[in-house]
């Protein structure tokens, strides 16, 4: 009805599963990373939970497109049927014929004798078999545990059948029930689906409009895509369904732009309305302000340790681009490595503050959080690391590295020793990739300098610089780091391209050893390396191991393999 009006060739927005308007985001990918571990698994349950709407079958879609040839699928959407009527619709979808042995009398065994052999019989033929439970949510217990009987049916090496199970929230609520303890610990795998952030919303709203024709500017500007995810909570679906109400709106009103009013309006006529977001209260509002000034000190301490560890995002914390200033506010001897002189007291109102007595604070000790600025931090070293390339030659020896004159990194690489960096860390990846590094840390006039950290414990870092070791709290750290970390690692042969997803040959021969040397499976000239193979055994591997599921071999999934197989490597100093 609006297409032309807007210049679209099409409705952008139709809530129809249209592959043309396919819009993967970062969790939709992470969903399907874990449905596919999930069929190279080995049998079990794999769980894929999301709100409605948020995209269960848009990766379920994509799932069905990537499942090899040799895998045979079953696919059930009306889960609402007792263990009988489920078995019947299993065997009809593996086309097994199962007749009952008398009219109207079948049991469970009728089918599931037949299912059993079929599975056996597809398993000697080196097939799999996958069976999908859409709007699992809706399955009773009796099911639910038919099921997890099915998973009974292996073989000396492997489960002949693995079960995806996909549902709304309530569902992980069903699996943690006593009586259903079972089958949960025998999901291998579970991903619950978000949605969409800000900023996903937005190439999310353009990416429909671009598909249906877009050419020029949008209907939607910066402020109302803002608007759109505060009304739709950033699910795929209620997004779908605003925008579509909202250009219909504007389209009556002889409007090419979507307003607030309009907006808003489209969100009364589509949405329920105990579900719409609420605006602040604006005496609230005024009460919450006034407390935060109260507590706005020790909540800047436990952001800037959540932060530090990965609990919360930076930008959480980060609330101005002008150069951090922090001021020592108390002191204790502890803070310091043993030996190191304190610094002065620096100028300023908190500079003198005492040390708590002890006995008192809520750690009952003398041993009070400590704020070093930058330039206390820096008296501490007899050198500083200004440049980049100091603090690579002050690692290098702990490598074995004999860096000649010039860039350290190509130097590096003629030992087969890469060097990483990443601008986003956070003190709990560094523990998780375990390696001593160099942090980029930040003066009083925003001018980086360097330092290597050592070691790590539960409320302190050990930074080296020029051959001296120093100690200092992680709320310091805190207040001069902005999460940059580099290091080296070691590479496999013929290791070109960490962010490729195409591998060597020998890179792949490489790979595929040593996540067998981890796996305990057989050695690897009785398989062939690389392929769809590799990187279902990639993905299981970094599942395992907390990293981000993607299925390519990138320096961090390598390093955390390298030290799964005992490579010889620098360790980081972790304790607590």
């Amino acid at each position: 009805m609006y297409a032309k009006f807007f210049g679209l060739n099409r409705e952008p927005f139709s809530i129809a599963p249209d592959p043309r308007y396919l819009f993967m985001s970062e969790r939709h990918r992470e969903a399907l990373a874990h449905l596919l571990y999930g069929l190279g698994g080995g049998g079990g349950f794999v769980l894929l939970t999301g709100e409605i709407g948020a995209g269960k079958t848009t990766v379920c879609r994509c799932f069905l497109e990537q499942v090899p040839p040799n895998c045979n699928v079953a696919y059930i959407f009306n889960p609402k049927l007792t263990v009988t009527e489920l078995l019947k619709s299993v065997c009809d979808e593996f086309h097994v014929d199962a007749p009952p042995r008398e009219p109207g009398a079948a049991t469970v065994k009728n089918y599931l004798d037949p299912l059993n052999r079929f599975l056996l019989q597809a398993h000697a033929a080196g097939k799999t078999n996958l069976l999908i439970i859409d709007e699992a949510q809706s399955l009773s217990a009796d099911v639910l545990e038919q099921l997890r009987l099915l998973t009974n049916l292996e073989t000396n090496e492997r489960k002949l059948l693995q079960i995806v199970l996909i549902g709304q929230p309530e569902l992980r609520g069903m699996l943690a029930r006593p009586e259903l303890e079972q089958l949960a610990q025998r999901v291998i795998a579970r991903f619950h689906l978000d949605a969409l952030a800000p900023d996903e919303t937005r190439r999310y709203i353009q990416h429909r409009l671009a598909v249906a024709g877009l050419g020029g500017a949008g209907p939607f500007d910066a402020e109302a895509q803002a608007r759109v995810h505060t009304l739709s909570r950033g699910v795929p679906r209620r997004i779908n369904m605003l925008c579509d109400r909202a250009l219909l709106g504007a389209y009556a009103g002889g409007r090419t732009s979507v307003n607030r009013a309009t907006l808003d309006q489209a969100a009364r006529e589509v949405f329920d309305p105990a579900t719409a977001p609420r605006e602040p209260r604006p005496r609230a509002l005024r009460i919450g302000l006034a407390v935060s000034a109260v507590v706005i000190g020790v909540a800047a301490l436990g952001a800037a340790m959540l932060v530090l560890d990965g609990w919360l995002p930076r930008r959480a914390f980060e609330t101005s681009k002008e150069p951090t200033r922090v001021t020592a506010i108390a002191r204790s001897d502890a803070t310091y490595a043993p030996g190191a002189a304190s610094p002065a007291p620096t100028s300023g109102s908190a500079a003198g503050v005492a040390p708590m007595p002890a006995g008192t604070g809520p750690a009952a000790s003398n041993q009070a959080a400590v704020f070093l600025a930058a330039r206390e931090l820096r008296s501490l070293f007899k050198t500083v690391h200004r440049a980049e390339a100091e603090a690579w030659r002050e690692l290098a020896p702990s490598w074995q590295l004999a860096l000649e004159p010039g860039d350290p990194c190509l130097a590096a690489a003629k030992s087969q020793v890469q060097c990483y960096r990443s601008g986003s860390s956070t003190l709990a990846l560094i523990r998780q990739i375990g390696r001593p590094g160099i942090l980029t840390l930040y003066d009083e006039e925003n001018r980086p300098f360097f330092a290597l950290l050592t070691s790590l414990t539960e409320g302190s870092a050990t930074l080296r610089m020029g051959g001296t070791d120093q100690t200092v709290s992680l709320p310091s750290l805190a207040g001069l780091w902005r999460g940059e970390f580099a290091t080296f690692w070691r590479s496999p042969p013929g290791y070109a391209n960490p962010g490729a997803e195409g591998l060597s040959r020998t890179t792949a021969q490489w790979l595929t050893a040593q996540l067998e040397s981890v796996e305990g499976a057989a050695p690897v000239s009785a398989r062939p390396a690389g392929g769809a193979a590799l990187r279902s055994r990639v993905l299981a591997f970094q599942l395992a191991q907390g990293l981000r599921p993607d299925g390519l071999a990138g320096p961090t999934t390598l390093m955390q393999l390298n030290r799964a197989v005992g490579i010889d490597e620098p360790r980081l100093n972790v304790r607590g």
